[in-house]
């Protein structure tokens, strides 16, 4: 049974006050994806001052914590990202109004990821053992939009042959992700000779072509089977209002949770790109993400882990987890076949809004979900 110890409990329970100033002293540090910088290394520094020596920060920016990980065992890993979708590189404001805590990306994901700090904290200061398989804890980069899932991908690159378990530690109000759903986002730029607006009138106009290309891209028919989306996010370009813009741009793109879907999606837009380009239209197409899709996963080992989040909400939070694909750090093992879920440890609104908020009372339970299924790794 996936229950912490009446000691553990009440070490979450007497140190709330602790555990959401923390949270609070967190959320309010700018975190774009890309830029994790410096809540990287305020978790580096957080963790070395309390006790955890063996973490280090690698190459993506991800804060490593390995247990029992030296020899070449099997390896769990509990991770949750440090990137928020807001570009601030100032601080985050944050306020707090009737039991719920305010602030851009206090969910998704600093809550998520206070769970793992405080879980490592302990860890450490018990001095608890692994049971036979390591643990990786990490503070992972790269979740959100264009960080492409850096640091997910890093982890399995680094470690994929040894994780028999992937856990992410995002979402929120009892969800569960055990599934993936691809992406591919591309830039797409159309340049055009422009030129006075009275002068040269007549020449062809970047901004007039885009539109006419965005119209095509809409037109366009999903194919059955699964579920598949596509959005243009952005549109930029043109200089004044006087001037025949020479140069546009927008953001595309496709989401599936089928692979052959994202390939279908991915013809139909190369056949629309070259319908311009035969009209000596100038068009440059750059792929700047790629999340993959689902791959083919012990069916009994991620029944498993699904069956675990279902016993820890129930426990903690509410008597149904509600499962799902999504666009997760789970996107990567989950295409190499290692069993993953995403699960988020608090109840909150208004995910990648300013509005962002979560219940305050929230996090105890939540913390106390997360940790048993960390703890159900380690000798307790």
């Amino acid at each position: 049974m996936l229950k912490l110890k009446p000691e553990i409990e009440k070490y979450i329970e007497d140190n709330r006050e602790y555990s959401l100033n923390l949270l609070k002293t967190i959320a309010v540090i700018p975190s774009p994806s890309n830029h994790e910088e410096k809540r990287a290394e305020f978790c580096l520094k957080w963790l070395r001052e309390n006790g955890v020596k063996d973490v280090y920060i690698d190459s993506a920016l991800n804060v490593v914590i390995p247990i029992n990980c030296e020899n070449n065992n099997d390896i769990v890993v509990f991770m949750a990202h440090s990137d928020v979708v807001f570009p601030d590189t100032t601080d985050l404001p944050i306020s707090e109004k009737d039991g719920k805590l305010y602030c851009p990306g206090v969910g998704d994901d600093t809550a998520n990821l206070v769970v793992i700090l405080i879980a490592a904290k302990y860890i450490y200061e018990h001095k608890l053992k692994t049971k036979d398989n390591g643990v990786l804890l990490v503070i992972n980069s790269g979740e959100e939009g264009l960080g492409n899932l850096k640091g997910s991908r890093k982890i399995v690159e680094d470690f994929g042959e040894r994780i028999t378990y992937f856990h992410s530690f995002d979402g929120c109000n009892c969800k569960v992700t055990n599934g993936a759903v691809g992406s591919k986002r591309h830039k797409i730029e159309i340049f055009t000779e422009g030129g006075h607006s009275y002068a040269k009138f007549g020449n062809r106009n970047a901004i007039a072509y885009m539109a006419s290309l965005i119209n095509s891209l809409y037109d366009i028919k999903v194919p059955e089977g699964g579920k598949t989306t596509f959005n243009v996010g952005t549109i930029s370009g043109g200089t004044s209002v006087n001037t025949i813009a020479q140069h546009s741009e927008i953001l595309y793109e496709i989401r599936s949770d089928r692979k052959e879907n994202l390939e279908i999606m991915e013809e139909h837009l190369c056949s629309a790109l070259d319908f311009y380009r035969k009209k000596g239209i100038e068009i440059k197409e750059t792929l700047v993400g790629d999340r993959p899709c689902g791959s083919a996963v012990n069916a009994e080992k991620q029944a498993l882990l699904d069956s675990k989040a279902q016993e820890v909400i129930k426990e903690y939070f509410c008597e149904n987890a509600e499962f799902g694909f999504a666009s997760t750090d789970c996107n990567i093992p989950l295409s190499k076949g290692i069993p993953s879920i995403g699960i988020g440890c608090y109840i909150g609104e208004g995910l990648h809004t300013r509005e962002e908020f979560l219940e305050i009372s929230s996090l105890v339970p939540g913390m106390k979900m997360g940790w048993a299924l960390i703890f159900d790794h380690f000798e307790v």
